[in-house]
C-alpha cells in the first residue's frame, strides 16, 4: 500500500509539473476556436501553428475540449467508496476539546477518533495512507477553546485550514429534549458557495460525507454568510402533509477559511492555492466565497 501511494504521488506531481505547458497549449486552442466562431482573423502569433491546432480542435469532443488540471484528479475516485476519516487533536488536548472531537465523531459518518499522543504529522499521514483513510481532520485549541480545524484529503491533498468561532457543543445546549445523535447518513445543504473559491470549499466539505438514503431525516447545513460558514446539525420531523419541524441536535459552530494548500499536511513545499491576507480583511464589500 505504501509503495502504491508513493507511486501515485509521483505520478500526480509529474502531472502537475507539465500543467503549465498544457495550459498554454489550451489557451492557444481557445483563441483559435474563438476566432473561428466569431469570424475574426487568426491572431498573428498563432498563424504558424494554425493548421496543427485546427486539426486537434477537429478531433475534440465535449469531454476532451474541457481542460483538466491536477485539481480535478484529487476527488476523481471519491464516488467509488465512502469516505473514511481520521479525527484527532493537537497534542495534550483539554477536556473541552476532547468533548468536541467526540461529538464530531458522530457528525462525520465512518469517522475514527485517535488520541494524538506524541505522534508528529508525517507519522499520522503515513499511518492514514497505509490504512486507506480518505481524509484527516485535526482540531486545535487556544486556552481550552476550540479555534482551528484542518481538513486534509488523501493521498494528494488539498489541505484546507479553518478558524473556528462560537463553538457550542451538545453538552452546552441546555435543551433536555435534544435526543441522541442519529446514525443515518445526513443530507447536505451547502448554501451560498457561488464563487470559484466557494465551489472549491464546498467540494472539500461535501466529500467528507457519504451519499445518504433519500428518506433520511438527518440534515447538516453549511451556510456561508460574509465568508463565515455556519455549521448546523438538525433532524426533521414531519408534523403534517405540508409541515416539517426542524430540531437542532448540535454541535454548532462558525468556520472561516484562511488557507488552502495543494498537497497534504506533511508536505512543507506544497504550493498555496489561496490564502487570506491581512489586507483582505478590510474589503468588507467583497465576499470571497460568494462573489
Amino acid at each position: 500500500m505504501l509503495n502504491r501511494n508513493r507511486r501515485l504521488r509521483k505520478e500526480y506531481l509529474y502531472r502537475k509539473s507539465v500543467e503549465a505547458n498544457e495550459r498554454a497549449h489550451d489557451e492557444k486552442k481557445r483563441k483559435i476556436r474563438e476566432a473561428l466562431q466569431e469570424g475574426k482573423p487568426i491572431p498573428t502569433e498563432l498563424r504558424n501553428e494554425e493548421a496543427k491546432l485546427r486539426q486537434e480542435i477537429d478531433l475534440e469532443d465535449q469531454v476532451t475540449a474541457v481542460p483538466r488540471s491536477s485539481i480535478d484528479d484529487e476527488y476523481a475516485n471519491a464516488a467509488e467508496k465512502d469516505p473514511k476519516i481520521l479525527l484527532t487533536t493537537s497534542r495534550d488536548p483539554s477536556h473541552p476539546l476532547k468533548q468536541f472531537v467526540k461529538e464530531l465523531k458522530f457528525v462525520f459518518p465512518n469517522a475514527t477518533q485517535m488520541n494524538r499522543g506524541n505522534q508528529v504529522i508525517p507519522e499520522i499521514m503515513e499511518m492514514c495512507s497505509s490504512h486507506d483513510f480518505s481524509d484527516v481532520i485535526i482540531l486545535h485549541e487556544h486556552r481550552g477553546v476550540p479555534d482551528g480545524l484542518t481538513i486534509c484529503h488523501l493521498p494528494f491533498g488539498p489541505t484546507a485550514y479553518f478558524h473556528l468561532l462560537n463553538v457550542v457543543t451538545r453538552h452546552d445546549i441546555k435543551d433536555k429534549s435534544i435526543g441522541t445523535m442519529p446514525g443515518a447518513y445526513p443530507h447536505l445543504i451547502l448554501d451560498n458557495f457561488k464563487s470559484k473559491l466557494g465551489e472549491r470549499t464546498a467540494t472539500i466539505l461535501k466529500h467528507l460525507f457519504p451519499v445518504p438514503k433519500p428518506d433520511t431525516k438527518h440534515i447538516i447545513t453549511f451556510a456561508n454568510r460574509s465568508d463565515y460558514i455556519s455549521f448546523r446539525n438538525h433532524v426533521c420531523e414531519k408534523k403534517g402533509p405540508k409541515l416539517v419541524d426542524l430540531k437542532e441536535i448540535g454541535p454548532r459552530f462558525e468556520m472561516q477559511l484562511y488557507l488552502i494548500k495543494l498537497g497534504t499536511m506533511d508536505q512543507k513545499e506544497a504550493p498555496t492555492e489561496w490564502v487570506l491576507r491581512p489586507y483582505k480583511n478590510t474589503t468588507k464589500k467583497h465576499n470571497f466565497l460568494a462573489d
